[in-house]
C-alpha cells in the first residue's frame, strides 16, 4: 500500500515540475531554516511561532525516507524516520503549549536539530568535501583490514549516481563541484571496493562515515549555548574521534564478513544485510548510548535537558522535571 503523505509529495512535485527529491530538501531547508531563526533569535514571541512551524517540516522531511528504508529493508531506520513526523508535531504541540517551565530544554532542542542537520548537510551539499569524506572513509577501512592481516582490497574510482540515471565515475560527471545543483540516487557519491580476484565486495557512501552520528553528537553538545566554549570542546574533543574509530571497525568487520561468507544466509538474509542493518547497528547505537552517558559527567546540563525531553515518554514529566530544576 503506497504511503499517504509520500503520495501527496509525489503529486506536488508532479504539478511544478520537479522531482520529489528536490521538493523533500526544500521541505528540510525551511524547516531547517525556521528552527535556525528560533533558535538564535532573541525575541520568545517570534521564535515560538517560527519553531511551531519549523518542527513539522522537520519531521516530514525525515519521514519522506522512510519508503526508501523500508526497501532496503532496515528496520532501525525505519523505524527512526517513520516515528519523525509525529514527533514533528508533538514537538509543535509542546512549543504551542509550553508555560515557561522547560523553555531552556525547548531552546536547546531547537539548537540540537539546526546544528545537527548545518554539518551533514553542508558536506552533503558540497561535492568536493562529500567526496573526501567518502574517500576517507574507504581508505580508513582499508588500513585497517591491512593492519589486520586481512589486506588485498582495493578502491576503485570515484563514481556518482544522480537521480534516475546511470552511475558514472566522478571524473566524467560535469557538474558543480562546490555545490551540489542535481538531486543524486541512492548510492550518491560512492566508492566501491573488490577483493583480490577483483570482485566487488561494497561500495562506501557518505552514510558509512558516520558523518549522521557524528552531527548528531555535534548538534547536542553546540546547542549547549549557556556552557562555556572550552566544556563543548573538550567534549567534541572527545567524541568526534572516538565515533570515528569505532565506525573505521565497523566498516572493517562488514567488508570482511562480506567477502568471507558469501554464501551465509539467514531467513533469505544475506551476510552483508545482516551485518550492515542487524548487527552493526545494534552496536552502533549501544556505543552512542555509552559515549552519551561518559559525556554526562563532562556536561550533567546535556543530561538535564534529555531527562526533560524524556520525562512525558516515561510518564514522570513533572517529577522529573522538578528534582533535575535543582540538580
Amino acid at each position: 500500500m503506497e504511503d499517504p503523505v509520500a503520495r501527496v509529495i509525489a503529486e506536488f512535485s508532479s504539478v511544478f515540475g520537479i522531482s520529489d527529491v528536490t521538493i523533500q530538501l526544500l521541505i528540510g531547508s525551511i524547516g531547517l531554516a525556521l528552527l535556525g531563526i528560533s533558535f538564535h533569535m532573541q525575541n520568545e514571541w517570534y521564535s515560538r511561532y517560527a519553531s511551531v512551524f519549523g518542527w513539522p517540516m522537520i519531521g516530514l522531511f525525515f519521514y519522506l525516507y522512510s519508503g526508501y528504508f523500508v526497501e532496503i529493508g532496515d528496520p532501525v531506520l525505519v523505524l527512526m524516520t517513520a516515528g519523525a513526523l509525529p514527533s514533528g508535531i508533538a514537538m509543535s504541540y509542546w512549543e504551542w503549549t509550553n508555560d515557561g517551565s522547560s523553555s531552556d530544554t525547548i531552546v536547546w532542542l531547537r539548537g540540537f536539530v539546526v546544528w545537527s542537520m548545518v554539518p551533514y548537510y553542508l558536506v552533503f551539499g558540497i561535492p568536493h568535501l562529500n567526496i573526501a569524506f567518502v574517500q576517507f572513509t574507504a581508505i580508513s577501512a582499508d588500513v585497517m583490514l591491512e593492519f589486520a592481516g586481512l589486506g588485498g582490497y582495493e578502491i576503485g574510482p570515484m563514481m556518482i549516481e544522480r537521480h534516475d540515471k546511470a552511475a558514472i565515475p566522478v571524473s566524467e560527471w560535469d557538474g558543480n563541484m562546490f555545490i551540489l545543483t542535481e538531486p543524486l540516487g541512492e548510492g550518491g557519491f560512492y566508492a566501491p571496493m573488490t577483493n583480490s580476484q577483483g570482485e566487488g565486495v561494497v561500495s562506501f557512501i557518505l552514510a558509512c562515515s558516520a558523518l549522521q552520528s557524528m552531527a548528531v553528537f555535534i548538534g547536542a553538545i553546540v546547542a549547549l549555548s549557556s556552557v562555556h566554549w572550552k566544556r563543548r570542546a573538550r567534549a567534541l574533543i572527545i567524541a568526534v574521534p572516538t565515533i570515528h574509530v569505532l565506525n573505521v571497525f565497523r566498516n572493517a568487520g562488514i567488508v570482511w564478513l562480506t567477502d568471507t561468507y558469501p554464501e551465509w544466509s539467514l531467513s533469505g538474509m544475506g551476510i552483508f544485510d545482516f551485518a550492515h542493518s542487524y548487527a552493526a547497528k545494534v552496536a552502533s547505537l549501544f556505543a552512542m548510548f555509552l559515549m552519551a552517558i561518559a559525556l554526562f559527567d563532562l556536561l550533567p546540563e546535556l543530561h538535564r535537558h534529555i531527562m526533560r525531553v524524556l520525562g512525558p515518554l516515561m510518564g514522570d514529566s513533572r517529577g522529573s522535571r522538578g528534582k533535575l530544576d535543582h540538580s
